[in-house]
């Protein structure tokens, strides 16, 4: 497994957003497309943006919290046809349950509990080899290369 961060998330020239993923030194870049409602609901956590009321994975989190439960981990586990898979590792009571998730909605959650998120191999071999680290110049760049793109524009291996 590949520890992950989430550098931002942007648009595609068809106004779908994608989370972009990458690892610790920032030498791979791993978009994963998702749903309005959770891109949304992962922005405004990297912002440190609070709504006055809870949204879902806020409400996850209050709930892990009540539940003395914390998340150890998330996973993105598998890509087949496109579609990314995931799984939330939580810890309970000495205890661990594995529960599967969208990568979207286990990364929401993940950076509300402060969780590290990680990626299968296998995953991390859809992921684009970046020359060098990321500044604000480079996402300036990546959101550009976004426009470009469609999620059928990255083959999946099974």
């Amino acid at each position: 497994m590949l520890q992950m961060k989430v550098r931002g998330v942007a648009l595609d020239q068809q106004m779908n957003p994608v989370v972009l993923l990458v690892d610790q030194p920032e030498t791979m870049a791993l978009p994963i497309w998702i749903g309005q409602a959770e891109a949304t609901a992962i922005a405004m956590e990297l912002q440190g943006v609070h709504p006055p009321r809870p949204m879902t994975h806020d409400l996850v989190r209050v709930l892990l919290h009540e539940l003395k439960a914390s998340v150890s981990r998330i996973v993105v586990t598998d890509v087949r046809d496109n579609t990314y898979f995931a799984e939330i590792h939580v810890a309970q009571n000495g205890g661990a349950l594995v529960i599967d998730s969208r990568p979207s909605d286990a990364i929401a959650v993940a950076l509300r509990m402060e969780a590290p998120i990680f990626v299968e191999e296998k995953v991390a071999a859809q992921a684009i080899q970046l020359k060098k680290s990321f500044d604000e110049n480079d996402m300036e760049e990546w959101k550009k290369f976004l426009d470009r793109v469609k999620p059928s524009d990255f083959h999946t291996t099974h």
